[in-house]
């Protein structure tokens, strides 16, 4: 495989990885099963490609204007789903990413199942621009390497920024929600207003990461944002660690490279059948790691009661 090849696989890893940063808030701290980060991811990439193409927006000021959207469906997600309980949450996420795909793939606005094309123009002149600067050191013709600096440098400063507000008191009352929401009511803190702010935070975070995907390939289309995008951020938490952020990026670098490096098995199989190889062997290695590391590779196996 080429450089270019895992350059690309590098970019994939960081896009996942701030997708798990929401999760991460959601589930590793507020206790919240959120199975529609798919959903927030997609409002993110075609916010920001609509504005552009459609309404003539800059690409950043459309990047910004999807991040406030997402975190808003999220905070009307979290308000109608109040009343809910946990596992009813997490089916009501799963049916409000599935439907918000079908919208697009059902909407003249989105460009349907044609997709949206024409939005990237102001990224590819910075990309060419700094694509420029790596020639003088031999790396000008990898033009994805604009794309892996800005995902995993954009990566590390929102994992940064999370550490920050884990030490917050904003946190310990998010994680006393997760651990016993009762107790936290009778302090008197309004726990749905926290959940939604969890929610909300996600969901920009979800829209981030969708920014970039749409960034990475050029040409948004429904079918992009399946669900398992949000299932393979869950694996990426569990393998990196539920309450612990950094162990994403541990987490993701692992996940991806083992899908990505099972293409270099080779065998007489046929395509379909390689590609079924290919999952059966990452689930396996999965199953070995979850054996040997439960709780993750940088997970809290102290116990919740003495997480904060």
């Amino acid at each position: 495989m080429s450089v270019d090849f895992w350059i690309n696989v590098g970019v994939i890893a960081g896009i996942y990885g701030i997708l798990t940063l929401g999760l991460q808030l959601n589930t590793g701290f507020t206790g919240l099963l959120n199975f529609g980060q798919a959903g927030f991811m997609a409002i993110g990439a075609y916010g920001a490609g609509i504005l552009v193409a459609e309404a003539g927006f800059s690409l950043w000021l459309a990047f910004s204007t999807s991040l406030v959207l997402s975190a808003a469906v999220a905070i009307v997600i979290g308000w109608s789903t109040s009343r809910l309980g946990p596992d009813q949450f997490a089916i009501v996420t799963i049916a409000f990413a599935e439907i918000v795909r079908h919208i697009l793939q059902n909407t003249d606005f989105s460009g349907g199942n044609q997709g949206l094309i024409g939005f990237d123009v102001e990224w590819r002149s910075a990309s060419e621009w700094i694509t420029s600067l790596f020639s003088g050191i031999g790396l000008g013709e990898y033009k994805q390497i604009p794309l892996l600096l800005f995902v995993w440098i954009t990566f590390a400063a929102l994992t940064g920024l999370m550490k920050m507000l884990e030490r917050t008191p904003w946190s310990r009352v998010l994680r006393g929600i997760r651990d016993d929401e009762t107790a936290i009511a009778a302090l008197g803190k309004n726990t749905l207003w926290f959940r939604m702010q969890s929610l909300a935070i996600g969901a920009a975070l979800a829209a981030v990461a969708g920014f970039f995907i749409a960034l990475d390939v050029t040409y948004l289309y429904p079918g992009i944002f399946d669900p398992t995008f949000t299932f393979f951020g869950f694996v990426i938490l569990l393998i990196g660690g539920l309450g612990n952020y950094r162990g994403i990026m541990l987490g993701s670098v692992v996940f991806w490279t083992l899908m990505e490096g099972s293409r270099l098995i080779e065998t007489s199989l046929s395509a379909t059948e390689q590609a079924s190889l290919r999952f059966l062997v990452v689930g396996l290695l999965l199953i070995v790691l979850s054996r040997v590391y439960p709780h993750g590779f940088l997970g809290n196996s102290r116990g919740r009661a003495h997480d904060y």
